[in-house]
């Protein structure tokens, strides 16, 4: 095998799983800001019956699932101010593998709870509106950008 030959098998190898890397953080943060954020927060016809039924049908068409979350997460502030959160994170989660941290102050966000004991092709959802400080997934230790909420503090 020539030495070119060599190094661009090489290059491949490692660039391709840095692109894939890239790519899967770029879908991921993408998610979080279509699934997660919601400001100025929208309202949604009286057809749907609530601000979190409107919502979760769109969070399971996004996800292209029919499944029902249990609970979701939505935040109704700034994404300047949500990604100031993730600029600093001295934790790293081993369950996620992935650095987190808990923000230091409170945001308003909407709690979307699946009623219970409902048909399983029924997804009815109870909205609660709260101010609460959020445990979040961050995409790396230093100027990170966050990628999921592990839930609220």
């Amino acid at each position: 095998m020539t030495p070119a030959v060599a190094w661009l098998l090489f290059l491949q190898i490692v660039l391709g799983q840095t692109i894939f890397m890239d790519s899967r953080l770029k879908a991921a943060i993408k998610n979080f800001r279509n699934l997660h954020m919601d400001y100025p927060k929208l309202s949604y016809p009286q057809d749907f019956q609530g601000y979190c039924n409107g919502l979760m049908a769109y969070v399971r068409g996004r996800q292209e699932s029919w499944h029902c979350p249990v609970k979701h997460y939505v935040i109704h502030a700034p994404w300047t101010t949500i990604r100031k959160s993730c600029s600093h994170c001295e934790n790293f989660c081993e369950n996620y593998n992935e650095y987190c941290t808990v923000t230091q102050e409170a945001f308003p966000l909407t709690i979307c709870s699946l009623f219970p004991k409902q048909p399983p092709t029924s997804c009815l959802y109870n909205d609660t509106l709260i101010n609460r400080r959020l445990y979040l997934l961050c995409s790396q230790k230093y100027d990170a950008i966050p990628i999921s909420i592990i839930g609220i503090y």
